[in-house]
């Protein structure tokens, strides 16, 4: 009885650490949403790995570099951006997130709208998680 109890609350203290490590991933997935509508350098900065590779549906790849310039520089301007059917896998330091992307555009001036299938792959560094790299195509 007593081994039980203790499998219990190893099995429970897992569950209740991988959720935190999670909601964790999730709120880092959150604030670059936030961030590509509402651009800030320092706070793209520290979300961002400094290794980033951002691929863009257009086939393009950004450095974090020229990903942080586009956006703060509007070349690359969303006006809003609607997250569905997310999901979420965690494997020690490294999380994927997928995720369809409806948005509506201002690049450059233009206005447009995209429907993206997105997957962000992040990385854990000490206590928070950094998008590495990013991949999408157009939902057609």
């Amino acid at each position: 009885m007593r081994k039980i109890i203790v499998l219990m609350g190893v099995v429970f203290f897992s569950i209740h650490t991988y959720g935190q490590v999670n909601e964790k991933l999730i709120k880092a997935a959150v604030s670059l949403r936030a961030l590509m509508v509402d651009p800030v350098k320092q706070q793209l900065e520290n979300l961002l790995a400094d290794s980033l590779s951002y691929g863009h549906s257009s086939g393009h790849i950004d450095s974090k570099k020229e990903f942080i310039e586009k956006l703060t520089s509007g070349k690359s301007d969303f006006v809003s951006i609607d997250i569905t059917n997310q999901t979420v896998q965690v494997n020690k330091n490294t999380g994927i997130v997928r995720h369809d992307l409806s948005g509506v555009t201002n690049d450059s001036g233009k206005s447009s709208t995209v429907k993206l299938h997105v997957l962000t792959v992040w990385i854990k560094k000490g206590n928070r998680w950094m998008l590495a790299a990013r991949q999408a195509v157009k939902i057609v």
